[in-house]
C-alpha cells in the first residue's frame, strides 16, 4: 500500500465547473493558472473540506503564527508521486497583510471593517490537480489525519469517491448569511465609475503621494507603495464573481478562498516566494503601463516601460531589499538576480517584474523563510518596516488580504505563493479591492493616481460584467 492514491480523470474537468461543484464546501480553496503563461500558467489546484483549520483573528509582536502549522506539516510528511503536478496536499490558504505585526511592533490601523484574519490556513488531505500543458487532470489523496495504514486507504478512497461524485453534479452558489459591513472609512465617489467608492479623494490621494516624498526626502524611506481602497456592494456571489474574473481578467497566480463568511477573489499577476527542494525564488513586480487596442501602440508603451528610469529604480530597490531578506534565511553566496527588470504582458496591464533566487541554509523551512519575507517587499517598501508604519499612518485601513499571499505548503515541503494584488475581497454584501504602487522621489503625484486606476481597470471590469449577470 502506497500513499497517496492518485485517480487520473479520463474526463478533464473544466476549472470553473469543478468551483461551482464544490461551492457548498468549507474551506474551499483554488489557486488557478487562469491565465497561460508557460511555465508560470501550467498548474491549477482545488481542494476543499480540510481536516483542521488554524486560524489568527489577530497576532502580537513576539507571537509565533507559524507554531501550529510547522507542527502539523512536520506530524504528516509525506513523500509525493513524480511527475504529477507539485501540489498534492498540505498546508494552504490565506495569509493577512497585518499578520507581519508577529515580527515587527507596527502600529494598527485606524479602520478594519472587513476584519477578516490574519492568519487562515487549513489541512488538506486531498487536491484536484490539472496540468494544462498536458491536457490532464488527477485526484490525489493522502488519507490523513487517519495514521493506520487501513484506516487511512479506505478515507483516501471515500474522499476520491466524493471528489468524482461532485464532479458530476453542480452546486448552486449559496447566498452570503453575515452581517452586513459597516465601513467606517471615507467613501468618496470613484470619479466616472458608477457605484464605486474610494477612501481618498482624487486629490487627497496626491497630496498623500506628496507626503510619501516628503518622507524620502527626510531620510525616512526609499519607497513606499501607497494605495486606495475601492468598495462597492457585493452584485453576486464570490464564487460567481471569480468566474467572471477568471473570464476578464485571467492572471498566473489568480485564486479563490472562501472561508466562514468571505471569501477572497484574486487575479494576481505575482509570484511571492516559491521553494523546490532547497531552492527558493520571488518575482518581485514593480513598474506598470497599462494596455493599448493597436499592437503597435502596445509596443511602443512596453519599450517605454522598459527604458523608464523611473520604474527600473523602483524595481532596483525592491530587488536589492528581496535580496537582504532572503539572505536571512538563505545560504552566503548563493542569492542571484537570474531576471532583472523584464516586461511581461498580462490581460489589461504590462509590467516590470524581476527574479530572485537563493537556497536555503540546512535546517529552515518555508515557515522560516516567511518569516523573513513577509509582507512581500514589493507592496510595503524599503527600508520595510518604516515604509510599512507610514503606509499605516496614511491609507488608515487595514489591509486585510490584499498584498497578503494565498499559498501552499506540500506534505513534501514544497510551496509556492502569490502576492494578493488585483484582488477582492467579499463580506456582508460588500467588495474591498485596494490598488496601489510604489512612490519613489521622482514619483509624478498625477501619475501615481492614474496608474491606481489603470490596476484597478480588469477587477472593475470583473464588477460591471457581475452587474449585467446579475441583473439577466
Amino acid at each position: 500500500m502506497t500513499f497517496p492514491l492518485v485517480q487520473p480523470l479520463t474526463s478533464v474537468p473544466d476549472v470553473g465547473e469543478a468551483l461551482l461543484a464544490f461551492a457548498d464546501q468549507p474551506g474551499l480553496l483554488l489557486l488557478d493558472s487562469a491565465a497561460r503563461e508557460e511555465p508560470r500558467g501550467r498548474y491549477s489546484f482545488l481542494t476543499a473540506d480540510p481536516w483542521e483549520i488554524v486560524q489568527l483573528e489577530s497576532v502580537r509582536f513576539g507571537d509565533d503564527p507559524f507554531a501550529r502549522l510547522r507542527e502539523l506539516t512536520k506530524q504528516f510528511a509525506a513523500t509525493t508521486v513524480p511527475d504529477l503536478p507539485p501540489f498534492q496536499g498540505g498546508a494552504a490558504g490565506l495569509l493577512g497583510y497585518e499578520l507581519g505585526g508577529a515580527w515587527e511592533r507596527l502600529p494598527s490601523p485606524a479602520h478594519d471593517e472587513f476584519a477578516l484574519p490574519h492568519l487562515c490556513v487549513g489541512l488538506y488531505d486531498w487536491v484536484l490537480a490539472w496540468d494544462h500543458f498536458s491536457g490532464q487532470a488527477w485526484i490525489i489523496a493522502h488519507g490523513w489525519p487517519e495514521t493506520d495504514l487501513s484506516a487511512r486507504d479506505r478515507r483516501a478512497r471515500q474522499r476520491i469517491g466524493d471528489v468524482q461524485k461532485r464532479l458530476s453534479g453542480r452546486s448552486v452558489p449559496a447566498a452570503a448569511t453575515s452581517a452586513p459591513v459597516r465601513l467606517q472609512a471615507p467613501l468618496h465617489p470613484l470619479p466616472d465609475v458608477d457605484g464605486v467608492t474610494s477612501n481618498f479623494t482624487r486629490d487627497k490621494y496626491l497630496a498623500t503621494v506628496e507626503r510619501v516624498i516628503e518622507y524620502i526626502r527626510a531620510g525616512d524611506i526609499f519607497q513606499a507603495n501607497l494605495s486606495q481602497r475601492l468598495t462597492a456592494p457585493a452584485p453576486v456571489s464570490p464564487v460567481e464573481l471569480y468566474l467572471q474574473s477568471r473570464r476578464q481578467n485571467p492572471a498566473p497566480f489568480a485564486g479563490y478562498f472562501a472561508c466562514d463568511d468571505w471569501a477572497v477573489i484574486s487575479a494576481s499577476p505575482e509570484r511571492f516566494l516559491q521553494v523546490e527542494e532547497d531552492v527558493v525564488s520571488t518575482r518581485p513586480i514593480k513598474g506598470t503601463r497599462g494596455r493599448r487596442s493597436r499592437p503597435e501602440a502596445d509596443l511602443y508603451t512596453r519599450d517605454a516601460l522598459r527604458e523608464s528610469e523611473k520604474d527600473r529604480a523602483e524595481n532596483t530597490m525592491i530587488v536589492d531589499l528581496l535580496r537582504n531578506d532572503l539572505s536571512r534565511v538563505c545560504l552566503p553566496g548563493t542569492i542571484e538576480v537570474p531576471q532583472l527588470c523584464v516586461v511581461e504582458t498580462y490581460e489589461t496591464v504590462q509590467h516590470l517584474v524581476s527574479e530572485v533566487r537563493g537556497r536555503l541554509r540546512p535546517g529552515h523551512d518555508f515557515w522560516d523563510l516567511l518569516q523573513a519575507t513577509f509582507p512581500g517587499g514589493s507592496i510595503t517598501g524599503a527600508p520595510k518596516i518604516r515604509a510599512m508604519e507610514i503606509i499605516t499612518e496614511l491609507e488608515q485601513v487595514a489591509r486585510g488580504a490584499y498584498c497578503g499571499s494565498l499559498f501552499y505548503c506540500g506534505f513534501d515541503g514544497r510551496a509556492d505563493s502569490s502576492i494578493l494584488i488585483r484582488t477582492i475581497t467579499q463580506r456582508g454584501g460588500w467588495l474591498q479591492f485596494p490598488v496601489g504602487g510604489g512612490v519613489i522621489v521622482q514619483s509624478d503625484p498625477e501619475s501615481e493616481y492614474e496608474e491606481t486606476l489603470t490596476k484597478a481597470r480588469g477587477m472593475l471590469r470583473t464588477l460591471a460584467a457581475a452587474r449585467a449577470e446579475s441583473r439577466r
